[in-house]
């Protein structure tokens, strides 16, 4: 069954404040997306809203009828799915609606009755999988073959088979079920103290401001230019967060325990295959992006090397990896300067999805620039039968366009898999979702990279990218080596302290940047960072934006080597095509080995390596020539 009611893949980044000329003008209607294609007016929403909340029971008359026959099966799955849609539709206008001005208690109001329905959607369908696994397997692909109507649902209903296994009795399922309501326990506690309690310290920068270290400010300075004022900042910033190790570890310890009560529970030998089944993902991916880490950390040495060199820093430490390597594209886009940018970045992609994407930009499916109420940040929505919308906060940088062509992408994922795929199998995980991103990300990088003709620009864009797989793959992965370390720890019957943590934490840093060699220093100060890091509460969530990255450049090298080549015949381009219009009618693992990309071998990670280090030695002839 589908996993969520609604077609939508939201990523969300936080940009800089919209300014007060922006707030005061009057925004032009093409740079406004249209919601009447939802809905042709707020009136119209509530005629539909009160529809659903008379229907919503009415699936509830279909209970034990599904193994009565084909027919009844297919009845039943078919109005959970016209009460899903209608939902996802009454959702999506809600929350676009909100998001244009957080400051309207009316468009908060009609969020929070379309929450309300999907809680009591849920509800009242909530028999529908038990009811399916209780058939059995040999019945369940009895009533499809036997039944036209069940065709979309093929992959769904296996999927719940598949779950069989590990499914418990009634009873157990009740208790398991309670259970997850203090699953969570862990993260809440640390969020609620980071967030709201924690005594984030006071420093005095070399400008003589005096700034409050919280979250946001860290981020903020200690990318500043100056080195005394990173050193400050990282000093306290990580200072507070040792006086309170303690507290974090236990809370982290019992995130992991909740981890492993699911594992013991639901029958899994261990916490990452517990995790990885759902989206049916071989653990073999995750060991190998760690083990392909390592053997390529001379890799990361060799951009750290870069990096010290461009500075004119002897002593290159973790506390200067954030500042500016080269500063940003000063060039600023209109809109439609943008959109074309990112046009001619997707051509390689074909005709079918440039023009899909130009129709999207023409029919006002993006809302654009920043206002006062809108929310921050950026995403992608989609409403199946309907088409994506996007959420921008566009001011020109380069930046914004580089976020354009990522929301596109999953915009065009969307797109091409409603248009292939019914409403069962639409939908698609993250695991998959990223890489759509992320390869139109590479390909408007190789556009601007394309269209550069002076060395400073081509450094610009050549040392954001190299910031970008620092950040995104080697740290990422990082993090992902010590999740998977911690939940051993546990697994293991040991429990988590704050001086074990740091202990594991501090050596897997010093082993990544090359403490020992001298590559990057690591003070002992930043064996804290593990606590900062709220994706660790995630379970086994951060891999998959490394996989992504790897993926998406090994799908970007082959994609743009048959365009250069020429000729009618594209067979990595269609396999992508393919992959994005699949859906989720195969598991995401199998639709990239189909087109192309097995995350079980180093193949896709040496072909990311190749471009890193094609791009370092671009570099360093730049910069030979400039010595």
């Amino acid at each position: 069954m589908v996993s969520r009611v609604a077609v939508a893949l939201i990523s969300v980044a936080l940009f800089a404040p919209w300014s007060a000329a922006a707030e005061q003008a009057s925004i032009p209607v093409q740079y406004t997306w249209d919601l009447s294609d939802l809905y042709a007016a707020d009136a119209a929403w509530v005629e539909a809203k009160d529809a659903l909340a008379r229907d919503v029971e009415s699936v509830e008359k279909l209970r034990g009828s599904l193994g009565g026959s084909p027919q009844a099966l297919a009845a039943g799955l078919e109005a959970w799915a016209d009460l899903s849609l209608r939902l996802s539709r009454l959702q999506a206008y809600a929350q676009m609606s909100h998001d244009t001005d957080q400051r309207v208690g009316r468009t908060q109001q009609m969020r929070q009755q379309a929450d309300e329905l999907g809680t009591r959607l849920s509800t009242a369908t909530s028999w529908i999988r038990p009811e399916i696994l209780a058939l059995g397997a040999e019945k369940v692909r009895a009533f499809t073959a036997a039944e036209p109507r069940l065709a979309p649902w093929g992959q769904p209903l296996a999927d719940i088979v598949r779950r069989a296994p590990h499914t418990r009795n009634p009873d157990s399922e009740k208790l398991i079920a309670q259970a997850g309501a203090l699953a969570g326990a862990g993260q809440s506690i640390r969020d609620i103290f980071v967030n709201a309690e924690f005594p984030y310290p006071e420093v005095v920068l070399s400008t003589g401001e005096t700034v409050r270290l919280d979250a946001a400010a860290y981020t903020l300075h200690r990318a500043s230019p100056n080195r005394q004022d990173r050193r400050t900042v990282f000093e306290a910033f990580w200072g507070a967060y040792g006086q309170y190790s303690r507290t974090l570890a236990t809370a982290l310890d019992a995130q992991m325990r909740a981890h492993v009560f699911r594992r013991d529970a639901r029958g899994f030998d261990s916490t990452l295959e517990a995790s990885l089944f759902s989206d049916n993902i071989p653990t073999a991916v995750y060991r190998r992006l760690i083990d392909d880490v390592h053997r390529n950390l001379p890799t990361l040495h060799r951009y750290l090397g870069i990096r010290r060199r461009m500075m004119g820093i002897a002593d290159l430490g973790y506390d200067d990896l954030y500042a500016p390597l080269v500063g940003s594209l000063q060039r600023k886009f209109t809109p439609e300067e943008a959109m074309d940018l990112t046009l001619r970045a997707v051509a390689p992609l074909g005709d079918d999805y440039r023009d899909g994407l130009a129709r999207g930009f023409r029919d006002r499916w993006v809302d654009w620039m920043p206002s006062p109420g809108k929310r921050s940040g950026a995403y992608s929505t989609a409403v199946y039968g309907v088409h994506p919308y996007q959420l921008q906060n566009f001011t020109g940088l380069y930046e914004e366009v580089s976020t354009l062509a990522h929301e596109a992408g999953h915009s065009m994922h969307s797109y091409l898999s409603m248009k292939a795929q019914p409403y069962p199998t639409a939908d698609y995980p993250i695991f998959v979702a990223e890489v759509a991103s992320t390869l139109n990300e590479n390909l408007l990088f190789r556009r601007m990279l394309a269209e550069a003709r002076d060395d400073d620009t081509r450094l610009q864009l050549l040392g954001g990218y190299l910031d970008n797989l620092r950040t995104t793959l080697f740290r990422q992965t990082l993090f992902a080596e010590f999740e998977l370390a911690i939940h051993e720890e546990v697994e293991g019957g040991r429990p988590l302290t704050a001086e074990g943590l740091d202990a594991m934490y501090l050596g897997l840093l010093r082993r990544y940047y090359g403490h020992d060699a001298g590559v990057c220093r690591i003070d002992d100060a930043y064996k804290v960072e593990w606590a900062y890091i709220p994706h660790l509460y995630y379970d086994y969530y951060v891999y998959q934006y490394a996989t992504s990255v790897v993926a998406a450049i090994s799908l970007a090298e082959g994609i743009l080597n048959e365009a250069q080549a020429g000729g009618a015949s594209r067979p990595k381009r269609d396999a992508y095509i393919g992959l994005l219009s699949a859906g989720s009618s195969r598991y995401a693992y199998d639709l990239l080995n189909d087109a192309g990309v097995d995350l079980a071998t180093s193949a896709p990670f040496d072909a990311a390596m190749r471009e890193m280090n094609r791009i370092m030695d671009e570099m360093e002839a730049i910069l030979a020539r400039r010595s």
